[in-house]
């Protein structure tokens, strides 16, 4: 079997094992117990916490996947807006550093089958929306995948969101070329909310 087809193998494994469902409730366990069914965590209201208005630092590499060292800060602003009473919202980002100003929007939809959430990320010099990163938030933390191409090789995203406290959100980007053995981050973002 060819390595590559080996890892992507390994990964579906690793990405089903991130989304077992929470551990059930005494109630939702009892009634799992008597209809045989597992019960599945409902996340549709996963960013609402992240509502509002927050002052960016962001720091991005230069040169992801090149052995470069060279990072770029930026400090902008993050506006967050429900959608759909919570089962979406859309991020709007716009932050200036040394490489100029950035622009980015991020609209994020609540798939309540799979109860699953799909990041969808657009740059203003591009004007479309990327392929989506899939995930959720287990113990608080939101953890979100994809596979994509980077400069003609695939490779995998791991976008990952951790609430510091009720004022300060990290945001971090990582790839892997090796197919998740290893990971390289690109992309550090820390939020603290405007009062």
């Amino acid at each position: 079997m060819p390595n590559r087809y080996r890892a992507f193998l390994s990964w579906l494994a690793v990405m089903g094992l991130l989304y077992l469902p929470a551990a059930p409730t005494g109630a939702q366990a009892a009634k799992a117990a008597r209809t045989g069914a597992a019960t599945l965590r409902d996340g549709q209201h996963d960013f609402d916490f992240e509502i509002g208005t927050w002052r960016t630092h962001l720091k991005r590499l230069a040169h992801p996947l090149s052995g470069s060292g060279e990072w770029l800060e930026y400090e902008g602003v993050t506006t967050v807006r429900k959608v759909w009473n919570g089962r979406a919202n859309l991020v709007e980002l716009t932050a200036d550093g040394p490489d100029g100003h950035f622009e980015g929007l991020n609209l994020r939809l609540y798939n309540p089958r799979s109860r699953q959430w799909s990041l969808n990320f657009a740059n203003s010099s591009g004007g479309t929306l990327g392929k989506p990163t899939i995930g959720g938030f287990i113990d608080g933390r939101g953890e979100f995948y994809d596979q994509e191409d980077f400069n003609g090789r695939a490779i995998f995203v791991r976008f990952v969101i951790t609430p510091l406290d009720a004022d300060t959100i990290r945001f971090e980007q990582a790839f892997s070329d090796d197919g998740g053995k290893t990971w390289e981050i690109n992309w550090v973002a820390t939020d603290t909310r405007m009062k």
